[in-house]
């Protein structure tokens, strides 16, 4: 599935810490993953459980203003699809919110999960979803990933 080939998107899942680096360092090349969502590029899908998570550590961690909160994570509700996943899976027993990006990658039928840390990365696959790197996604989009001026 090649999205500039105008056949069908890849269906993609974003882990917590990856929206939360891209919003943290917006001069780097992760910021650009939630505008190309946006853009179409890629499908987007994520779960309430999902954005529950990006808001609580903004809350709790980042001790991040309501009004900022609300803004970042109005732009990953607008560039993405929303399911609501029906399954509850204990894959990943060191740190079990990592399980919700499963959950919501098996019932979003998502060709991808984008990761950055090694709970989710050292599966490699799920259920046959491929589990990558922000760098490795953003050059399967063929984003250039030189600094930016």
């Amino acid at each position: 599935m090649n999205p500039e080939s105008g056949g069908a998107r890849l269906r993609v899942v974003v882990d917590t810490n990856v929206y939360i680096s891209a919003f943290l360092y917006p001069d780097r090349p992760i910021f650009q993953l939630l505008p190309l969502a946006a853009r179409r590029r890629y499908q987007l899908v994520t779960s309430p459980a999902i954005i529950d998570e990006i808001g609580r550590i903004m809350r709790e961690r980042l001790a991040w203003e309501e009004t900022i909160r609300i803004r970042h994570l109005k732009v990953v509700t607008k560039a993405a699809e929303i399911i609501i996943p029906t399954i509850t899976l204990e894959v990943i027993t060191q740190d079990p919110p990592d399980n919700r990006i499963l959950e919501c990658a098996v019932e979003g039928r998502a060709d991808l999960i984008v990761a950055g840390y090694r709970h989710l990365l050292s599966l490699k696959t799920y259920q046959g979803i491929a589990v990558v790197r922000p760098v490795d996604f953003l050059r399967i989009l063929g984003v250039s990933l030189s600094k930016q001026p």
